[in-house]
C-alpha cells in the first residue's frame, strides 16, 4: 500500500490553503509534493501482468475522463467519502474556498471500481495523474474493494485528516454561506454537491451525509 508522507503544513484563516486536483480543486504553482515521484511509486506498484483498478467516490464516477473496460459497484472498507476538503479555484476562490470530496480514513464509502486492461494501465495512470496529481495533495493508496464479483485491490486518492487542505468539522451556518457564495472555474461547490448526489443516487450508492447536505441546501432554497 503506498502512504506518501503528509502533506506540510501551511498557514490558514477559515478554512485550510488548498491544493487540489485540477478537476475539482487547486492548481498551484509549486508542487505541495513532488508529483512525479509519487507516480513513479505507482507505477512501479503494478504487476507487468495485472490490470490496473482505480476507485471513484465523487467527479470519478459521473466525469472519469479515462478509458476503462469494465466498471463495478465497490465499497471500501477504512474509508469514507466526505466534503471537507478545500478548493480555491475550479469550485471557490482565494476569497471564498469551495469545498471537494476527499476520501478520508473511517468508516465505508460505496463508489465505483473502474479496470483498465494492462496494456493501457500505464498511459492511462498518467492521464489521470495530470487530473488529480499536479501537486500531490492526495495519498494514492492501494485498497481492497469489495464487489459482487468479488474483492479487487484498486488505486485510491485519500486525504489524510493531517493535511492542510482538510477542513475537518464545519457548522451548518459556514457550509450554507459556502454553497450559497463559492464558485470556480468549474462551477459551484452548490454544484458539485447536487451533481455528486445525482450520481450516486442513479447508481443505487446511499450515502447518509451527503442526502443530509443536499437537504440542507434544499431547506435553505439553494437546491430544487
Amino acid at each position: 500500500m503506498l502512504t506518501p508522507p503528509d502533506n506540510p503544513s501551511t498557514t490558514s484563516t477559515t478554512l485550510p490553503s488548498a491544493a487540489c486536483s485540477p478537476s475539482e480543486g487547486v492548481v498551484i504553482a509549486a508542487p505541495v509534493r513532488d508529483p512525479q515521484a509519487l507516480l513513479a511509486g505507482t507505477l512501479a506498484r503494478l504487476h507487468a501482468t495485472q490490470d490496473l483498478w482505480v476507485f471513484g467516490y465523487a467527479s470519478l464516477i459521473w466525469r472519469p475522463e479515462f478509458n476503462a473496460c469494465e466498471q463495478r459497484l465497490a465499497r471500501v472498507h477504512g474509508h469514507h467519502r466526505a466534503l471537507r476538503m478545500t478548493s480555491r479555484v475550479n469550485r471557490g476562490t482565494p476569497q471564498q474556498p469551495g469545498l471537494v470530496f476527499a476520501l478520508v480514513a473511517g468508516g465505508s464509502c460505496q463508489g465505483m471500481a473502474y479496470r483498465v486492461e494492462r496494456s493501457r494501465a500505464d498511459g492511462e495512470l498518467r492521464r489521470l495523474w495530470e487530473r488529480e496529481m499536479p501537486s500531490g495533495v492526495y495519498d494514492p493508496k492501494w485498497l481492497q474493494c469489495q464487489t459482487s464479483q468479488g474483492p479487487v485491490n484498486a488505486l485510491a486518492f485519500t486525504l489524510s485528516k493531517r493535511s492542510p487542505n482538510y477542513t475537518g468539522e464545519i457548522d451548518e451556518d459556514a457550509f450554507v454561506r459556502i454553497l450559497r457564495h463559492a464558485r470556480g472555474r468549474f462551477g459551484s461547490t452548490l454544484d458539485y454537491l447536487v451533481e455528486t448526489a445525482r450520481c450516486l443516487h442513479r447508481h443505487g450508492i446511499r450515502d447518509h451525509a451527503v442526502e443530509r447536505q443536499l437537504a440542507l441546501a434544499r431547506r435553505h432554497g439553494l437546491a430544487v
